[in-house]
């Protein structure tokens, strides 16, 4: 069974940029290129690894859309190097979902590819954690029906769409399963359920069952408490999140960051990964990046079980700025603990 492999213990507050699009960049191809190839997959996951030896490693590229494509819906080519996006859902209503059979992990879609290139990376970087992405009920509903389709049941028939995100667990857990026979742990997404998408009230009232459910089975496959990674403005739903029993939560850039932190002070072994602003990282002005890293930083003072994320690295961030932005994390972090 896999098991969570922590950080390394240096002492030092960890960067944890979250690598997708951003390792086709690495390795000078485009995204769409790179999410069809098991090659190019691993090797832009190993190089970024090379680069910011950052952990987790996740590895994807489009890490929404696999599942989705499993079941049949379709993935278009982007334009240049824009990212892969559905163009087509399968399926026209929630109550469709109901009847859902899961899609087969070892033949279906783009999942084996996944999962072998996730191999690849592990044995080339077997000092790190591998995970393959996983995305959460609400968001795979949002990507077999379409978003507004999803958003106008969500207010037709509330119980409707809490009892297919419930239905969509089981083949959740099923992948969840099939990537632990490969010896690789999951990273678990489900930013498409948190405020403004949806309200707190309906947070809790449609999403929190399938939520629990599935972080509580999930963590029993892989043997250790599942991250609940969520972008968005998740400070009103933190309470819910919390619920879940996870370990490890985001505190996302577009959330009010201060109020979440003093919100975990009563989870002091939880770990929060503080996203900064990836914006900075694109831009040629290290001065602006270094403004959001002290902001972030004092954000993480005095907390034991914290890193620094990055939110989505884009694909257009200079790996040079990245480095230097690690690199001066670092040195921030040693002088405030000297």
């Amino acid at each position: 069974m896999s098991q969570q492999k922590p950080p390394k213990q240096t002492g030092q507050i960890q960067f944890a940029p979250s690598v997708y699009e951003h390792a086709a960049r690495v390795i000078g191809e485009s995204p769409w290129e790179v999410s069809r190839s098991c090659d190019l997959l691993s090797q832009g996951h190993i190089e970024a690894f090379r680069l910011y030896n950052h952990c987790p490693i996740v590895v994807g590229i489009d890490i929404y859309n696999l599942e989705a494509e499993a079941y049949g819906a379709a993935v278009d080519k982007p334009a240049g190097n824009g990212i892969p996006a559905i163009s087509r859902h399968p399926y026209g209503s929630v109550k469709e979902l109901l009847g859902l059979e899961p899609f087969d992990p070892e033949t279906d879609g783009r999942i084996p590819m996944v999962l072998e290139a996730g191999k690849r990376v592990a044995g080339k970087c077997p000092q790190t954690d591998v995970r393959i992405p996983l995305s959460g009920p609400f968001s795979l509903a949002a990507n077999l029906v379409g978003f507004e389709s999803l958003l106008c049941e969500v207010y037709t028939d509330p119980d409707l769409v809490a009892q297919a995100l419930k239905h969509l667990v089981a083949g959740q857990v099923e992948f969840c399963k099939e990537v632990v026979r490969n010896g690789l742990d999951i990273a678990f997404f489900e930013s498409a359920a948190t405020p403004p998408l949806i309200s707190p009230d309906n947070f809790r009232d449609i999403e929190l069952g399938a939520l629990e459910e599935i972080m509580a089975e999930t963590s029993a496959v892989v043997g250790h408490p599942v991250p609940c990674i969520m972008g968005g403005d998740t400070l009103p739903i933190l309470d819910y999140i919390l619920r879940t029993g996870t370990g490890y939560v985001c505190c996302p850039a577009k959330t009010d960051q201060q109020k979440f932190m003093e919100k975990m002070r009563a989870h002091p072994d939880v770990t929060v990964r503080i996203n900064m602003d990836p914006g900075g990282l694109t831009s040629k002005n290290f001065d602006d990046v270094k403004k959001e890293v002290d902001r972030v930083l004092a954000l993480a003072e005095n907390r034991r079980n914290v890193c620094i994320g990055t939110g989505c690295l884009p694909y257009e961030a200079n790996p040079d700025m990245v480095l230097k932005a690690r690199e001066y994390i670092l040195s921030r972090d040693t002088q405030q603990n000297v």
